[in-house]
């Protein structure tokens, strides 16, 4: 029995083609046509595809994408792929890093770091921090921080004292005021984070073991 080389799931957001990535790409290509001229679709369907571990060029990923929408019913909406290229690579070892900053921020100063971020002192009002992870001040923290700057929702920020004017982790953005009645009464050792919901949530700097359990990385103790 020949084996199945493009598996169809559907969702309620549509389709996801699972594609074999270890069989011959031209074998590939081949079932992938037969697959996507089938009839049996009414209207048109977004669709995922999956290549696992094969590594495909931009070319060959246009030509996926061009068998697939053959017949104008299916769009492809994304293309995942579990292999990294170098610039991803580079990148996810940028975003691990964590920079140190000791002195103030002052107004006007914009701090930046690829990764994570420790400020060792105050962040004034209009200072500004962005980081492409998480931002840890050990200080007053009074000005704007962005955490998650390309997208990261798990990025926390956190400071021993808690007044910013702006919060913002990845594309979400929180203006404090007299509102935020959670942070008002517990300005000191408070953290920001994306929750379930997805909105932005505050919480006791204590409770980021539980909140984000995959930042603890200390191997050893009790």
């Amino acid at each position: 029995m020949k084996k199945q080389l493009v598996h169809i799931k559907g969702t309620k957001d549509g389709l996801i083609l699972r594609l074999d990535d270890q069989c011959a790409y031209t074998e590939l290509l081949e079932e992938l046509a037969h697959k996507a001229s089938e009839g049996g679709i009414e209207g048109k369907l977004d669709v995922q595809l999956h290549l696992g571990t094969r590594y495909c060029t931009s070319a060959q990923k246009k030509e996926l994408i061009q068998i697939v929408q053959q017949q104008g019913n299916l769009i492809v909406s994304k293309v995942q792929s579990d292999v990294l290229t170098i610039e991803e690579s580079n990148q996810k070892v940028l975003q691990k890093k964590c920079d140190t900053y000791v002195g103030i921020v002052r107004s006007g100063q914009v701090l930046r770091a690829t990764g994570d971020i420790i400020v060792l002192g105050d962040v004034n009002p209009n200072g500004r921090i962005e980081a492409g992870g998480n931002i840890y001040v050990l200080g007053k923290l009074k000005g704007i921080a962005h955490a998650g700057v390309e997208g990261n929702e798990k990025a926390v920020i956190t400071a021993s004292h808690f007044e910013p004017t702006h919060v913002l982790i990845a594309d979400h953005v929180e203006v404090m005021s007299n509102e935020q009645q959670v942070v008002k009464d517990n300005t000191d050792q408070l953290c920001a984070y994306i929750n379930e919901s997805g909105t932005i949530s505050y919480d006791r700097i204590q409770k980021v073991k539980e909140i984000r359990p995959s930042f603890t990385t200390f191997k050893g103790g009790s």
